[in-house]
């Protein structure tokens, strides 16, 4: 096969479908039988291309609302539609995942929930009452110059040498790195939080490892459940009360009632199980986000 043949535009035949070139019966009808494209061609207008673009996700046949339906008022349905084969109707977990995801970061951003401007001890500690008591703390992992003796806790030494290096320098440029921490934090933590994804599907493996399932039907979950947070992260940003106490309320409730439907355990089993899934994940999450922290800082 020629270069020439590679790039060349093959001219569809009269009667014959663009796509895949079947032959159409007479009068064509608006879509080809074998692969299902229009047989009217025409460039769209503005209108048609939004359509387009937005129509099979949001209206064709509904499956963004079934799914939103499903996944913020019926705890776990979701997972269980999922499990039982009935996916072509709803958009799948990852999507639905980076989709909720992208929209709640996009709008804590914009939000100003996290400008520290003025109050850096919402995210991250420096005390500078003098030069020489200079200090970083995030829960347990801590550096700084304490009596002009460096000292670095519960990090890993490559790390404690740069911010050895951060922590020396003009208190003017560290104010300037605080101001920009909330804009680069937020950049990060989309990346965080999925790469936190598969450790939370561990740890339900773990918990519910009496339950046989796969580590990717636990992953399933994990995506359905963390898409409900960033979904709750939204009324959060949102401002308007009701919606923020009852999304503080759901965040709370919903993973409960979720685990109890999806993993079909008695619901003093159903708590055990959960707050020990809850100590795991909280540490592994704590971990995850200081780290995301610190590299938005120093790097």
């Amino acid at each position: 096969m020629t270069l020439k043949s590679l790039v060349s535009m093959p001219q569809a035949r009269p009667g014959h479908c663009a796509n895949c070139g079947s032959a159409l019966p007479e009068p064509p009808p608006r879509f080809c039988s074998a692969c299902g494209q229009e047989t009217s061609l025409k460039p769209p207008s503005l209108l048609e291309f939004l359509q387009q673009f937005g129509g099979a996700y949001i209206s064709t046949e509904g499956a963004l609302w079934r799914t939103l339906w499903r996944l913020l008022l019926l705890p776990g349905q979701l997972t269980l539609e999922y499990f039982a084969g009935r996916r072509r109707h709803f958009v799948l977990p990852l999507r639905l995942y980076l989709t909720i995801s992208v929209l709640a970061l996009v709008a804590i951003r914009f939000s100003g929930v996290l400008d520290v401007e003025g109050k850096p001890e919402n995210l991250i500690r420096f005390d500078t009452p003098r030069p020489t008591e200079t200090f970083f703390e995030w829960g347990t992992h801590r550096a700084g110059l304490k009596e002009g003796e460096f000292y670095c806790e519960q990090l890993p030494a490559k790390l404690c040498e740069r911010v050895q290096r951060r922590i020396k320098m003009d208190p003017e440029a560290t104010a300037g790195l605080v101001r920009e921490l909330p804009e680069r934090f937020i950049s990060n933590l989309g990346s965080a939080m999925f790469v936190m994804l598969p450790f939370f599907a561990f740890w339900l493996k773990l918990v519910y490892v009496d339950k046989r399932r796969r580590y990717t039907e636990h992953l399933v979950f994990a995506l359905h459940l963390h898409a409900f947070w960033f979904a709750m992260a939204l009324l959060l940003v949102s401002g308007v009360k009701p919606l923020v106490i009852g999304a503080a309320a759901a965040i709370n409730v919903y993973p409960l009632i979720a685990l109890h439907r999806v993993y079909r355990t008695r619901w003093w089993s159903t708590l055990l199980r959960a707050f020990v899934l809850l100590v795991a994940y909280t540490s592994t999450l704590s971990i995850g986000l200081a780290f995301v922290l610190l590299w938005a800082f120093f790097s």
